[in-house]
């Protein structure tokens, strides 16, 4: 078995320091690399395996260990094709010293990397979460979902500046998002009857073609997500899937081998956007219980418990946000559209005529609850119990 030669990478966007603990040397050695430059790590690491192989004459595999964050995961990438056992840490998992006043500088940071993934290979499982890097493919394929959420800020953001220099004048009730917004703007009136100054026209001319810009991508990237949800319906036999827990249930047919997307898409309440997220942003990974993909999502629970205090905090809120704001939201949407399914019946067994801080905490649980039957929907091909299905 090959000597592991560990090395910890702290990356920041003036350079690169790299601190490598080799076989037998008992202080770790610094080298700082120019950032983004992968070649000249790569050139680094290799001359560091050198040295380690004349020191201990045996053989060197390097391991690597880095944060996730800006640079996404190219580098450990970059690293595994070219022979390096690369792990990428959450940041936030790691712990650190609590003193008020506590040293913070790149070779700290580094050394505690190091030490962290360390502990790690030495079996030391609960010392940090290491992150499991998605593929090519499906890392590019949340880029639909992503970008519709940015556009969406955009035009938000387009939407209230237009509204807010109309506001100026006295100005309002106008859409900027109307079809004929252009039309509209030319017979704007101030409240003493005279149009629009014309710097100012020429202002909110700018602002509506950058919404109308906007707007077009938008319905590309919606076009683009519509057609790959469609591509996923393949022309598969149908099969009998069984309900969850009812087991007098009528047996569903679906086809067997469709997409994720594809067959989200058959429940009623859920849209082809909630589809998309769902798909690209949790069932594409594999998980091996309901606590993982709750944890995944940040929708696990947080006790605090010290002596004879047992408190509930809530919530993680330590997962994958998009996901978590989607199911909230689907949950929602389950209510109204799914009122004879089982989870339906349990949310309003459990709230009754509660309002309020109740309802939210409630709708946090069916989320969470809702997350997993979806999740065996998409694996097991198991309907949610009482679960309505949209006509063919």
């Amino acid at each position: 078995m090959d000597a592991p030669l560990f090395v910890a990478l702290e990356l920041s966007l003036a350079r690169w320091v790299v601190v490598a603990s080799a076989p037998g040397q008992s202080k770790p050695g610094k080298h700082a690399v120019a950032a983004c430059d992968g070649p000249a790590l790569l050139a680094l690491l290799e001359e560091l395996r050198r040295r380690a192989e004349r020191r201990c004459r045996c053989s060197v595999a390097v391991v690597t260990i880095q944060e996730a964050g800006r640079d996404g995961f190219w580098l450990h990438r970059l690293l595994e094709a070219h022979g390096v056992r690369s792990h990428v840490v959450d940041p936030a998992s790691i712990a650190v010293n609590r003193r008020n006043r506590r040293a913070k500088t790149d070779r700290v940071d580094a050394e505690g990397l190091l030490r962290t993934l360390m502990a790690f290979l030495r079996g030391e499982r609960q010392v940090c979460s290491m992150v499991r890097p998605p593929t090519r493919e499906a890392e590019d394929a949340r880029r639909l979902t992503r970008e519709r959420e940015a556009l969406l800020t955009e035009r938000i953001r387009h939407t209230n500046r237009i509204k807010g220099l109309l506001a100026t004048q006295g100005v309002f009730g106008f859409e900027p998002t109307r079809q004929d917004r252009r039309t509209r703007l030319d017979a704007l009136r101030t409240p003493e009857g005279q149009g629009l100054p014309p710097r100012l026209r020429a202002e909110l001319l700018h602002q509506i073609e950058r919404l109308e810009l906007v707007l077009r991508h938008l319905a590309e990237v919606e076009a683009a997500r519509d057609a790959a949800l469609a591509a996923e319906r393949q022309a598969a036999p149908a099969a009998a899937v069984p309900s969850t827990e009812a087991m007098d249930a009528k047996p569903m047919v679906l086809p067997a081998d469709e997409g994720a997307g594809a067959r989200l898409l058959r429940l009623k309440g859920v849209g082809p956007e909630t589809a998309a997220v769902l798909q690209f942003e949790a069932f594409q990974r594999s998980f091996s219980n309901r606590r993982d993909l709750a944890a995944y999502a940040g929708l696990a629970p947080t006790p605090w418990q010290s002596g004879g205090i047992d408190n509930e905090q809530g919530i993680s809120k330590s997962g994958n946000p998009r996901l978590r704001r989607t199911m909230v939201q689907l949950a929602w949407f389950w209510l109204r559209n799914q009122p004879a399914s089982a989870l339906s019946a349990w949310y309003r067994e459990r709230v009754g005529d509660g309002r309020g801080r109740i309802k939210r905490i409630a709708i946090v649980a069916l989320a969470r609850k809702l997350l997993v039957a979806l999740w065996r929907f998409v694996t097991q091909g198991l309907v949610p119990s009482g679960a309505e299905l949209k006509a063919a």
